[in-house]
């Protein structure tokens, strides 16, 4: 069990490390509405400027805290229930705009990895 809760970790913590430090400027066809950038999308979902960086900031420190926490194990579930709670607001956020139900499919899963190291893992 102790190497499928480190598999989803690095899952979890490397894709949102990718999506905010290396996808940040580029057009995926997971992005809200019309979007090519992280910025392009807060916008689209009528979210203040400072929003993109406080959530930004938020989910790269929690990302991080997941992956240190296949040492420190204390760190995995406030960092899967920080997480948890973001892609929450990310899954509502294509919601709110009518997004396809395919543009939440990525916050979804990793929802669902959050909740199993919570719960389960």
């Amino acid at each position: 069990m102790e190497y499928i809760t480190i598999a989803v970790q690095l899952i979890v913590g490397l894709s949102i490390l990718n999506v905010w430090l290396i996808q940040y400027n580029k057009n995926t066809q997971w992005r809200g509405g019309n979007a090519t950038t992280i910025k392009e999308e807060f916008a689209a979902y009528g979210l203040p400027v400072w929003s993109l960086y406080v959530i930004g900031f938020l989910k790269v420190t929690l990302a991080i805290a997941l992956i240190f926490g296949i040492w420190f194990s204390e760190l995995i579930k406030p960092a899967a229930i920080g997480l948890a709670v973001l892609l929450t607001g990310s899954i509502l956020m294509h919601l709110k705009i009518n997004d396809p139900l395919k543009k939440s499919l990525p916050a979804f899963l990793f929802l669902v990895l959050c909740l199993l190291l919570i719960f389960v893992l």
